[in-house]
């Protein structure tokens, strides 16, 4: 059976786009099963103190896995690119290295985590009678990093080279199987908030194999050589330069929601239930924006590739208008849907949980336009090469947070709360969107540069300034169209 792949530096940007982020979507969708069942059980079975146990380590998880899910993504868009080059040695090499630094970065990560999530919970103002079920519960989340980190390297390298669908395939098994591990956790073994945390792991190692076991049954443009899995300085370099960035963006910005969690965490824990209940609604929302940022991600990467940055920025108007159409109906669902689904994770007499987990929910959802911008505008970014760039945007959300949290929050109460991500979001947007046009114009400068390097040495082969850029220029891996002709496997098809 061939493999199809998907080249998205020819087509319609529009339909590549769509086509590409459907499936996206859905194991986006599916993902998002793993934290709502856990809350979803936890507050059904277990209370509202498991509930809020559960959602004050939203922050402190989202600083930690957050990092490794963001140093993942940055890993694969040297691979898209050279993908997009067609080096697909130099491609393989990353995919070698790429592996080699997660599994350092993971267990380093681990240890840490697990050692001092107890003292960073305290530091959070963790309410007492949650204290213990928050601890449990991040323990066992932060003891499965590693699988985190091998289950997005992996699925990274499939959507590098185009294939949405299939590690959208393992996240439904996956994501079935931690609802049912959930359930009997509880329900059977008696078990307390670990259950859940055990649950999730449990089902994303189910992934990460069923991942693996494909890429090695299938994708024989992946099967690293011996020579190739060799620590390569150039490769790391600049995994690193993407990798870095990416994942320290998503723990700047998780800082920021850990100072704001600390702030909500004095409030009492009906507080931390409310915040915890809308803002798994909100995620579920979130879904459209991770799959587009993604999808733009890798099509960015595989164009900057080809050095077409006019197909880059025909993508980014196409993924906008998507969301911005996404934004408003959004907004006009969760105004009439958005109290009754808070039913999902608490009873109908919590009724002041459930008006503010309401409001929470109207703020967030209408201001999603300006989250349109901080998704697309910083994957495009991302994509194109320039991810040390986006951590600016990240620094913003997380003074953006911080002041809501440090300032606002003890004065307003939980109503600060509510806009505290709108503010991040606008912010971030303020300095992304003519972020955009610099690198935008700097890559338009060097393909220029390119062209009229090829034209006077008349060696289509020579390193270019491109390859500098992305150092990418390694001393075995063959460049441009030599190294296609020569690396292309005979059961490859692009579509």
């Amino acid at each position: 059976m061939n493999r199809t792949v998907k080249d998205m530096t020819q087509g319609n940007p529009f339909s590549l786009i769509i086509g590409f982020a459907v499936p996206m979507l859905i194991g986006t969708v599916f993902q998002q099963l793993y934290s709502m069942a856990d809350t979803m059980v936890a507050g059904r079975w277990l209370g509202v103190d498991a509930l809020a146990a559960i959602g004050s380590t939203g922050s402190i998880n989202f600083l930690i896995v957050g990092f490794c899910i963001g140093m993942a993504s940055g890993f694969a868009v040297p691979v898209a690119q050279r993908f997009g080059a067609g080096d697909y040695k130099a491609m393989r090499k990353f995919a070698a290295n790429c592996l080699w630094l997660g599994a350092v970065f993971s267990l380093v990560i681990t240890f840490l985590a697990c050692f001092f999530c107890q003292d960073i919970l305290v530091l959070m103002k963790t309410p007492g009678d949650i204290l213990d079920g928050a601890n449990r519960y991040v323990f066992f989340i932060f003891l499965g990093i590693p699988i985190t980190f091998l289950y997005n390297i992996l699925s990274g390298l499939l959507r590098a080279l185009g294939d949405s669908r299939t590690p959208v395939y393992f996240l439904i098994i996956s994501g079935f199987l931690n609802v049912v591990l959930d359930i009997v956790s509880i329900r059977v073994f008696g078990m307390g908030v670990e259950g859940p945390a055990l649950a999730t792991v449990i089902s994303q190692l189910v992934s990460s194999i069923l991942c693996l076991i494909h890429i090695i049954r299938k994708f024989e443009i992946l099967h690293i050589k011996a020579d190739e899995w060799r620590l390569d300085k150039h490769c790391i370099g600049t995994l690193f330069s993407m990798g870095i960035p990416m994942g320290l963006q998503s723990s700047v910005t998780a800082i920021g929601c850990v100072i704001l969690q600390t702030a909500v965490n004095s409030l009492g824990s009906l507080a931390v239930a409310s915040m915890t209940a809308g803002d798994r609604i909100i995620q579920l929302f979130f879904a459209v924006f991770n799959a587009l940022g993604t999808t733009v991600a890798t099509y960015a990467g595989q164009n900057i590739g080809a050095k077409r940055v006019d197909r880059v920025d025909a993508g980014l108007r196409s993924a906008l208008i998507i969301c911005m159409v996404y934004s408003v109906l959004s907004f006009v669902i969760l105004l009439f849907f958005g109290r009754p689904l808070m039913h999902l994770f608490i009873d109908s007499n919590e009724a002041e949980l459930l008006n503010q987990g309401h409001l929470y929910i109207l703020w967030n959802s209408g201001c999603f336009i300006f989250l349109t911008f901080v998704h697309i505008v910083r994957s495009n970014i991302q994509g194109m090469g320039f991810g040390a760039l986006t951590l600016f945007a990240g620094l913003l959300e997380l003074v953006a947070r911080s002041l809501i949290g440090i300032a606002f929050v003890p004065v307003f109460g939980f109503t600060a709360v509510c806009f505290s991500a709108p503010f991040a979001w606008l912010l971030a947007d303020l300095f992304l969107i003519p972020a955009y046009f610099y690198c935008r114009k700097k890559l338009t400068r060097i393909f220029k540069q390119d062209e009229e390097l090829a034209d006077m040495t008349q060696d289509n082969t020579a390193p270019t300034v491109t390859d500098t850029l992305l150092n990418q220029n390694t001393d075995s891996a063959p460049s441009g169209e030599a190294a296609q002709n020569e690396e292309e496997p005979a059961d490859m098809t692009i579509g």
